[in-house]
């Protein structure tokens, strides 16, 4: 048991480092492979302060790796599948998205014979 607290511990972290959107932009934008602090800014339309920022958080993850040539500083993801991952969330987002639309419970409780929450039956 204590492995498995201590594994939801581990991937809870991930998931909060995950959590934002600058970041999951950050990796998708580095799907493509290694990039600057300066192309990655431009391409994410951020400043480079605060690309520099979430990189040292991905970095000291062990997200991603630095590479330095002169005074430029290249990233790239150390696990190049975690961007894959990312999109293969994509559809649950898109459930999400449609199953907060009112109809589609209506639609679902008709269906289910369920009342819906404002009935009194």
């Amino acid at each position: 048991m204590p492995s498995r607290l201590i594994v939801s511990r581990e991937l809870a972290d991930l998931f909060r480092l995950l959590a934002h959107a600058d970041r999951l932009r950050l990796i998708e934008e580095l799907r493509g492979g290694e990039k600057d602090v300066t192309s990655l800014a431009q391409a994410l339309a951020l400043p480079a302060t605060r690309v520099s920022q979430h990189l040292a958080l991905l970095r000291a993850h062990r997200l991603v790796e630095e590479r330095r040539d002169g005074r430029s500083h290249f990233y790239r993801l150390v696990p190049a599948h975690l961007a894959d991952w990312i999109v293969d969330a994509l559809p649950f987002v898109d459930i999400r998205r449609r199953l907060e639309d009112a109809v589609h419970f209506d639609t679902a409780r008709a269906l289910w014979g369920v009342p819906g929450p404002r009935s009194s039956d």
